[in-house]
């Protein structure tokens, strides 16, 4: 793969040289360079094939790193990545030690803001850009954000706010999917050609100025607006951002340079909030993701030539779509909800089989469990599906809403635990401490398959306040033989007479039966106890707890407020004084990795298992 013109940027600085010819092949070089490194390590491929002209232009026009560009969710940064410095480091990317999928300001100085979650770009940049009036800085400051991303309240909160600001503010609309603001006719898009040309911004100083030096210029000036006024309103139907204090500029084409170009010049002189409104096609240069933008959004690896996944094994998700299709076959009750991730959480068979049972409220988890609990009042039992990292979002609304009034409802948090490359802002560690804080709240973490079944059975038909069923990404281990199945609660296994019990719950269970079989080949003895209800936990097994001298709990997820505190503060208050040891994620973000290399880096796999049992 030839990088004739890509592997000569080494900031963006290089790009102000180039002609039109050049970075239109430099954009087809990126998107070349882009598709090769997501069929290697798997990432965003669709967001990102879909920026790549825009984020060429964005660093052609303005000046980084003095002038700032905020990614929303940044997961459509590796063009910006490859043109900030970073092109030799690329084929690192979402691996250990290597570049972060997402920006990180830690990384380098071009990234202006850590993201990884939706809709904060707005805040971010205007906070950036009232520091820089604060401090006397004269540069830009640009947030870009996606049309998705615009469900989400935190970027209105962010609009509302920015818009009475009375310096340069440049929010960049990357519209893929929806029509934002409609025009009318062929006038209104001559005329948003003419507004974004250089041309008529000059003109418009030019006269700006001339009246400023004639009497009653002042007059005449706001008199002449007035007028465009009018007949703006007339041809565009103001838009909402007009409304909201913003010049508006579009819609321009994402993928045509020179309109780029000028809507970027156009925006980067006026003074004021400006939303340049860009509309893009996601997955942009590559057939397979242009015609399943969804599929390709978030990829493992795959096969370039067919679009075709390395592993395409059953995983959780798909078995919880399944088994909830089931239920709500033959219960009218059930609803299910989803944050804009129908097909990640396995959500697509029941949009199509129950459509009005399914709601996608789009990139709003707050809004999602609210929703929810709307729903539970009027005797609806609504099934939120949602990554564990996204649900972080509807803490209060949890706490508030569901808990509080006791509402049933049942939260499916996909993704729960490490997931792996996808880095510190989407590591699902942080759903069970949380949960753990709630009152009147229940929380299943089944280790298989049918026990996932029948833990959302149970969720449904067995409890009547909030449940949480939190289950890994991908498919599930291999059951040993002889479990022995104590309760829907909580399973036992290994040598109930041993001195040591081993308590885990989740995935990590079949780390434990590793751990027992090696220690076993050692003549070592111990037990293992697997919870699956870790909310509240089963007495009967903290009983069965306290008959051994030694016991080790490992828990993928923060030490803080998890369950082997929780656990421990069980076990004091029935008397127990043997020796008690929690092995958890301590006071930390996760960096991206492998999910066997975080397990491992953790102390949780079975090698470490094995050797604190054995030498305790």
């Amino acid at each position: 793969m030839s990088q004739e013109i890509l592997s000569t940027i080494k900031s963006p600085k290089d790009l102000k040289t180039l002609s039109n010819s050049q970075l239109k092949k430099l954009c087809k070089e990126i998107r070349e360079q882009i598709i090769d490194t997501v069929s290697c390590n798997g990432g965003h491929l669709s967001p990102n094939l879909g920026v790549v002209e825009l984020t060429v232009m964005l660093h052609y026009v303005f000046d980084c790193p003095d002038d700032s560009i905020v990614w929303d969710v940044g997961h459509q940064c590796y063009t910006h990545k490859m043109l900030t410095g970073r092109f030799d480091s690329i084929n690192t990317i979402r691996t250990q030690g290597g570049l972060s999928g997402f920006p990180k300001r830690s990384e380098s100085e071009y990234d202006a803001f850590n993201a990884g979650h939706s809709s904060t770009s707005i805040s971010a940049a205007f906070g950036i850009a009232k520091a820089k009036q604060l401090l006397g800085e004269d540069s830009h400051t640009i947030a870009v954000i996606g049309d998705g991303s615009l469900t989400g309240g935190l970027a209105y909160e962010g609009l509302n706010n920015a818009g009475r600001f009375k310096k340069n503010f440049i929010v960049i609309l990357n519209d893929n999917k929806m029509s934002i603001s409609q025009n009318v006719g062929a006038m209104a898009k001559y005329l948003t050609s003419i507004r974004v040309k250089p041309g008529y911004l000059r003109a418009k100083n030019r006269m700006d100025n001339f009246l400023e030096r004639i009497p009653l210029g002042d007059h005449i000036r706001n008199s002449l607006k007035r007028s465009k006024k009018r007949v703006k309103r007339i041809v565009y139907k103001d838009t909402l951002f007009d409304q909201l204090g913003y010049r508006y500029y579009g819609p321009v084409d994402g993928h045509d340079i020179d309109s780029l170009r000028n809507a970027l010049q156009a925006a980067k002189t006026t003074k004021g909030p400006v939303l340049v409104h860009v509309q893009t096609k996601k997955g942009k240069g590559y057939q397979y993701a242009e015609s399943d933008s969804a599929s390709f959004h978030g990829i493992g690896q795959f096969d370039i030539d067919t679009g075709e996944p390395i592993s395409s094994k059953t995983d959780f998700s798909t078995v919880f779509g399944e088994g909830l299709c089931k239920i709500a076959q033959e219960d009218e009750r059930i609803c299910a909800v989803t944050a804009a991730m129908r097909t990640g959480t396995g959500l697509y068979d029941f949009s199509r089989r129950f459509k009005d049972r399914f709601f996608d409220v789009g990139i709003a988890e707050e809004h999602a469990v609210t929703f929810s609990c709307g729903m539970a009042t009027k005797g609806m039992i609504p099934v939120f599906a949602v990554y564990s990292t996204f649900l972080q979002r509807g803490y209060d609304q949890l706490l508030h809403d569901a808990a509080m009034q006791k509402l049933h409802m049942v939260v499916a948090v996909d993704r729960a635990g490490i997931v792996g490359e996808d880095g510190e802002t989407h590591q699902g560690v942080f759903d069970v401490s949380m949960l753990n804080s709630i009152p009147n709240t229940t929380i299943f973490s089944p280790c298989y398959f049918d026990e996932m079944k029948q833990s959302l059975n149970t969720a449904i038909y067995g409890c009547d306040s909030l449940v949480a069923i939190r289950y890994p990404r991908g498919a599930e281990t291999t059951r040993p033989a002889d479990l022995e199945q104590s309760s829907m609660n909580y399973d036992i296994y290994g040598d109930r007479n041993a001195k040591k019990l081993l308590i885990t719950y989740g995935r990590l269970f079949s780390n434990a039966v590793k751990a027992y079989e090696m220690l076993k080949k050692d003549g070592e003895s111990i037990c293992v106890l697997k919870l699956c209800k870790i909310k509240p936990i089963d007495k009967k097994a903290i009983e069965f707890a306290k008959g051994f001298e030694k016991i080790h709990f490992f828990e993928e997820g923060i030490l803080a407020g998890g369950i082997g505190e929780t656990f421990d503060y069980e076990l004091t208050k029935i008397g127990y004084t043997g020796l008690y040891k929690v092995t958890a994620i301590e006071d930390r973000f996760i960096p991206h990795s492998k999910v066997a290399d975080a397990i491992r880096n953790n102390h949780l796999d079975s090698q470490s298992m094995y050797d604190i049992m054995k030498n305790d």
